[in-house]
């Protein structure tokens, strides 16, 4: 099976230490750049309702289609919308790595994008769907800008990587992704499916070892927009192998951000 089949063994072992622990090892999914029903769209949500596994769909507010909220209704509470930047407008400078919510602009005009983003997302979505958590499109942000998101109404923020701190600013829960399905890709690399897993392995080991956050969620980013036959294919694997294990635990939107206390208003 080469380097696919070995990632894949190092899963299960990490997955039985968990389980030899009598620890579980929770997870969460998080899906970039939903804007629309598609027939790639309807293939997510089939996965995420085969497998019992609650799914965050990311949404870029200034591009949602209005048949949007109507295919979501249909849809259970695993599913959950969370704000994906305002308009996935790329204001880096030439040369600069993509980014729209850098120190490119002005701080007051960045944070009004947000705040008309919000706004729309709540009247299209019901409370119990859309959820104040920014999710920063190409997982960057201008960290000038986090302070100010609990005042805006949001409650998370969501990145990649393993978090240095369960809050990125007072009353504003921290939950990043740490399984990228395009990562290598992204490289201009051929599609590693072996490296994608390892990422997981590598957070998932960290947690137990206590060299990472054991409380944040190990957390797997799909974009279902731009999925090719083997991003699809290590998804549905994943899924497989990851939902139901009895030492695996896949957590919702709601319980990772939700959960804790309201921050006070200032």
């Amino acid at each position: 099976m080469g380097q696919t089949g070995d990632a894949w063994r190092e899963l299960d072992d990490e997955l039985a230490a968990w389980g030899d622990g009598g620890r579980v090892a929770t997870l969460w999914w998080r899906d970039d750049d939903c804007v629309e029903p598609s027939a790639a769209l309807d293939r997510l949500l089939a996965l995420a309702e085969r497998h019992d596994a609650p799914l965050a769909l990311a949404v870029v507010p200034a591009r949602l289609s209005t048949r949007l909220p109507e295919r979501l209704a249909a849809c259970g509470p695993g599913i959950s919308v969370l704000q994906h930047g305002f308009a996935h407008r790329n204001h880096a400078p030439r040369g600069e790595k993509s980014r729209e919510l850098g120190p490119d602009r002005p701080r007051r005009a960045v944070l009004d994008e947000l705040m008309r983003g919000a706004a729309r997302l709540r009247g299209r979505f019901p409370a119990a769907r859309a959820l104040p958590v920014l999710v920063p499109p190409w997982n960057r942000i201008d960290p000038a800008l986090i302070p100010a998101l609990a005042s805006l109404g949001f409650r998370g923020l969501s990145t990649d990587g393993a978090r240095e701190a369960s809050e990125a600013g007072p009353g504003l829960t921290r939950v990043n992704t740490h399984l990228d399905l395009l990562r290598t890709a992204r490289k201009g690399r051929r599609f590693d499916p072996a490296e994608a897993i390892r990422d997981l392995v590598r957070h998932l080991a960290a947690r137990r070892a206590g060299e990472a956050d054991a409380d944040e969620p190990s957390g797997i980013l799909s974009h279902h927009l731009v999925h090719e036959p083997p991003s699809w294919r290590l998804l549905e694997a994943l899924l497989e192998r990851l939902a139901g294990h009895p030492a695996t635990r896949f957590l919702g939107s709601h319980e990772i951000f939700m959960s804790g206390p309201r921050p006070q208003a200032s």
